[in-house]
């Protein structure tokens, strides 16, 4: 069955979006049977938990930190992850590059904002996202190379109320593309989609969905 979920997916991609497995709370045996369906993208949203199935999964997937971070967890994963979207604050930011350094990696990033109804949910503002971009102490940062930005729609049978959310991200990476990464070919990542959403999200632009249930199911 799970062979099945990740073939009716990756059939369902239009062309250039990177289907990344959500693999949190799944038992390794699951992990190697999407491996093995031919999966090599994997995220994870608990840093111990990345850690450890790091350690004894084949070594040529792709791993991606999708989760609420907390500054001393970085070090956990810095030495490997390919990809952490939640970058929710510049102090944060500050933080993995201070981690990266320290291994001698410059560790790509997206920018997470907040465009859902949920005040639970985490992220950025545009306002925000501008002051620290916009800042000497940015440009300083040598070990982090910030290439797109993620997001989570609200959790609600309301499409139209998703759509009109990843639009609002959309938006917000044209603004920053056209701001501060215009000549920056690998600024071109947005994060947003999962299994109930990401129909649409595709429709919407993007580029990177993340997708757990569909394929392992609950």
């Amino acid at each position: 069955m799970l062979k099945d979920n990740l073939q009716k997916i990756k059939n369902s991609l239009l062309p250039n979006v990177k289907l990344i497995a959500v693999s949190k709370y799944q038992p390794v045996d699951k992990l190697l049977m999407a491996y093995n369906a031919g999966q090599r993208c994997f995220g994870e949203n608990r840093p111990l938990e990345l850690r450890d199935k790091y350690q004894c999964m084949p070594k040529d997937i792709e791993w991606h930190f999708i989760g609420n971070l907390q500054t001393n967890k970085i070090k956990y994963f810095i030495d490997f992850v390919s990809l952490i979207h939640s970058i929710d604050s510049f102090h944060l930011l500050c933080a993995v590059n201070d981690e990266a350094a320290k291994v001698g990696r410059v560790v790509d990033c997206l920018l997470e904002f907040h465009i859902a109804q949920e005040e639970t949910k985490h992220g950025l503002t545009i306002d925000e996202a501008d002051v620290f971009l916009s800042s000497l102490e940015y440009r300083r940062l040598n070990n982090v190379n910030i290439i797109g930005v993620m997001a989570m729609a609200s959790l609600t049978d309301d499409m139209n109320v998703v759509r009109s959310e990843f639009k609002k991200l959309k938006e917000y990476f044209d603004v920053l593309k056209a701001k501060y990464f215009e000549n920056k070919d690998d600024f071109k990542e947005l994060s947003m989609g999962m299994s109930h959403d990401y129909l649409i999200a595709m429709e919407e632009g993007s580029t990177i969905i993340r997708v757990g249930t569909a394929i392992f199911s609950e």
